[in-house]
């Protein structure tokens, strides 16, 4: 028959002995015969029956393997996946090993239970991903035991970061768990030698004396005993309660008042019994009648929606917060419109601020906003923050100036926020919040501070420097050898001239750091440092002391709220060797991050 006669389904053999370019090979018997009605898929090695028509061959490559005609014929080396290949294989004891410091290491800086390895969930995962499923998750004990060792190997290594640096700068506070014990938590402020400022959890130890001052001064001590820093320390943060003044007082350490307390403290007064009670009151009510009701909430959406605005929930006031009674007047003011649409669509007792209440609310949150971005910029634990408390409140201060325009309740609030302050300045560490402001060289040159003070400023600088210089021979004689008695006039006679001379170097040292151009205030002050240590390495040494000092007791509050997620209702029952552990290790792993 002739070849354009054929079935369309026929198919003519391949040179080789193959069939659909390659894709099927005739079967070869055992004494080497070609049987021409059996096929070999090169797929996958299957055997199927040949009776010169390819459609079921072509079927066969379609629904096995989504191949065509046209398509290039498999590797020679191709074979069919067989299910060996998905056989268990189990994880080597290294890998093991590895996965479960993992675990110990998740449940510690994410604050997970260790009864979190008892969850078949988790099991099921890892077995999964592993291809394991002999795999058994480790038991409590053995997550316990490794939380351990990891908790001394990293509590080993900051003691060794802890003895290379000359000065530390501690905070420290109280908290109450949900099981109504009492903590004390200290964090450690120090700058590395690479002039890296650290930040560090020392301790979250229980306590069960009541504070008195003796008591809460010998707390301190036994952390900074059982870290081995009693001679690096040199400052400590706190709020402003008078069993912590009456404790510093009692400390070897230079203590400051903790900056966000007091401006906290400041904006609280001025708003208590303020002409600002009935707007701020209808604000609250207002908030009160979306955020209890998911069917207004809704419909506030649904404004905000229609008159092209964002969608955004209201803000609840706190009463112990006072920047979230600045999130409130701004959400309010911001979502005036849809607030009087949804309002207007059903009955209800609940009021709409007046004009005048509003306007009021919007000169209220034009101060407060400044008191939020200074207690913002004093709070950070990763650049320095004691070195801008004086400009911070000199410019609170230009901020509370009155002006012709303001309104009398304005007026009000800036003169009982400014009185407020001034009385806290007396108790605030003002000399330590100088010298560290001129050893910062965004503001070295005072401006926050009149020309007398400037003098005096500078002056303990000098007297600072004197002191450095004369500890450090002292330190040197205690080393060295006993002088000869024939040398010892010589040395009398002097005496003078190296004081003249010491006098000198002081001196210059001190206005070779004010001839050094100013950087911006958005650089950092901590890497000026350290390519100009070698240049001015006196006052470096000052500038590690001064600097690393936190200007708020911020850090310990986030320590506290870190324990929180530690010391659950279903948690709080945990041993206090056990919440130390936990909170510690979280915040040293975290920190690595």
């Amino acid at each position: 028959m002739p070849l354009s006669l054929a079935r369309s389904g026929s198919t003519v053999m391949e040179a080789g002995g193959t069939l659909l370019n390659g894709k099927f090979k005739f079967k070869i018997g055992k004494d080497g015969s070609v049987d021409k009605n059996k096929v070999i898929c090169t797929y996958c090695q299957c055997e199927l029956s040949y009776h010169r028509s390819s459609s079921s061959l072509k079927y066969h490559l379609m629904a096995k393997h989504t191949a065509d005609v046209d398509s290039p014929p498999p590797p020679h080396n191709q074979t069919q996946t067989r299910l060996d290949s998905f056989r268990q294989r189990p994880m080597d004891p290294a890998t093991k090993m590895k996965l479960t410091v993992a675990i110990a290491k998740w449940v510690a800086t994410a604050c997970r239970p260790t009864s979190v390895v008892e969850d078949e969930g988790l099991q099921n995962i890892i077995r999964i991903a592993s291809n394991d499923w002999t795999y058994e998750t480790p038991s409590r004990g053995t997550i316990t035991h490794r939380v351990e060792t990891l908790f001394q190997t990293e509590k080993s290594q900051l003691q060794l970061a802890l003895g290379q640096t000359d000065t530390i700068a501690l905070t420290g506070d109280y908290w109450t768990s949900l099981g109504n014990d009492n903590y004390l938590g200290v964090t450690a402020h120090y700058f590395t030698p690479q002039w890296e400022l650290q930040s560090h959890a020392l301790t979250v130890m229980k306590t069960e004396d009541r504070h008195f001052a003796e008591n809460v001064a010998e707390h301190f001590m036994s952390v900074v005993r059982e870290w081995g820093i009693e001679k690096k320390v040199v400052s400590l943060t706190t709020d402003s309660a008078r069993n912590m003044v009456a404790a510093a007082r009692e400390l070897p350490f230079e203590h400051l008042p903790c900056i966000a307390h007091s401006v906290h403290r400041a904006v609280t007064v001025s708003l208590h019994n303020s002409p600002f009670d009935s707007a701020l009151a209808k604000c609250r009510k207002l908030v009160g009648h979306f955020k209890h009701s998911p069917a207004n909430a809704l419909e506030l959406e649904r404004q905000q929606v229609a008159l092209n605005q964002r969608k955004e929930e209201l803000t609840q006031e706190v009463a112990t917060r006072w920047n979230s009674t600045l999130e409130m007047i701004k959400r309010v003011n911001r979502n005036v419109e849809p607030l009087r649409a949804a309002l207007a669509l059903h009955s209800t007792k609940v009021a709409m601020p007046t004009a005048t209440e509003l306007e009021k609310t919007k000169k209220l949150e034009a101060v407060l906003e400044h008191c939020r971005y200074v207690t913002d910029l004093l709070g950070g634990e990763k650049f320095v923050s004691c070195s801008v408390v004086m400009p911070a409140l000199c410019h609170l201060s230009r901020v509370m100036e009155i002006t012709e325009d303001d309104p009398a309740y304005l007026i009000k609030f800036k003169q009982t926020f400014s009185a407020d302050m001034e009385g806290r300045k007396d108790k605030l560490n003002i000399a330590w919040l100088r010298v560290a402001t001129a050893l910062d060289p965004r503001f070295k040159d005072l401006k926050c501070l009149s020309r007398p003070d400037r003098v005096v400023v500078w002056d303990f600088i000098r007297d600072l420097l004197r002191q450095q210089e004369t500890e450090r021979p002292a330190a040197l004689d205690d080393q060295s050898m006993p002088e000869p008695e024939k040398k010892k006039p010589a040395l009398m006679f002097a005496q003078d001239s190296s004081s003249d001379e010491e006098e000198d170097t002081v001196d210059q040292c001190i206005e070779r750091y004010k001839a050094e151009p100013m950087i911006g205030i958005e650089d950092s002050p901590q890497e000026w440092w350290s390519t100009h240590k070698a240049s001015h390495n006196e006052m470096a040494s000052l500038a590690s002391k001064y600097l690393a000092t936190p200007a708020t007791s911020v850090p310990c509050e986030r320590l506290f709220s870190l324990s929180g997620h530690v010391v659950q209702k279903k948690r709080a029952s945990l041993l206090p060797e056990n919440v130390n552990r936990l909170v510690c290790l979280s915040n040293w792993l975290k920190d690595k991050k």
